[in-house]
C-alpha cells in the first residue's frame, strides 16, 4: 500500500468509527425496550455527533489562531468550543433522563418500555384522595 494510500484510510477512519458509532446508537435507542438501554444509545449517538465535528476541525500542520509571522496555516478552534457546549448539554440531557427513568420505575414499577405500555395508567400513589 502506498504512503498515500494510507494517509487516506487514516484520515477516513475516523468518519467509518463516526458512521459505526452513529448506526450503533441508533440501532440501540430504536431496538431496544429497556429505558436505561436507551439512554446509553443516546449517550453513544451523541459521542458519534461530537466525532463528526471535531474530525475537520483539525489540520494537519495547523497550530493555534495566534497570529504569528512563523505560521500560515491555523486550525479552526469553533468546532472544539462548539463540542465543549454540546458534551455539557448531553450531560445534563442524561442526567434528566435518568431522573425520568427513576420517577417512571416509581410510578410503573418497571423500566422495559413494553411492560409500561401494556398499563393503561400508573397506579394511584396519592395519599390525599377525598
Amino acid at each position: 500500500m502506498s504512503t498515500g494510500a494510507s494517509m487516506t484510510l487514516g484520515g477516513h477512519l475516523t468518519y467509518f468509527i463516526t458512521i459505526f458509532l452513529m448506526v450503533a446508537g441508533l440501532f440501540i435507542v430504536i431496538a431496544r425496550d429497556n429505558l436505561i438501554k436507551k439512554l446509553v444509545g443516546l449517550g453513544i449517538f451523541q459521542t458519534s455527533v461530537y466525532l463528526l465535528y471535531i474530525a475537520p476541525g483539525k489540520l494537519v500542520g495547523g497550530t493555534a489562531p495566534i497570529l504569528s509571522e512563523a505560521f500560515t496555516v491555523y486550525s479552526n478552534p469553533l468546532p472544539h468550543v462548539l463540542i465543549l457546549t454540546a458534551i455539557v448539554v448531553g450531560v445534563a440531557t442524561l442526567a434528566l433522563g435518568l431522573a425520568l427513568v427513576v420517577r417512571i420505575q416509581e410510578a410503573y414499577g418497571s423500566i422495559e418500555e413494553n411492560e409500561i405500555l401494556g398499563q393503561a395508567a400508573p397506579p394511584d400513589t396519592d395519599e390525599r384522595t377525598p
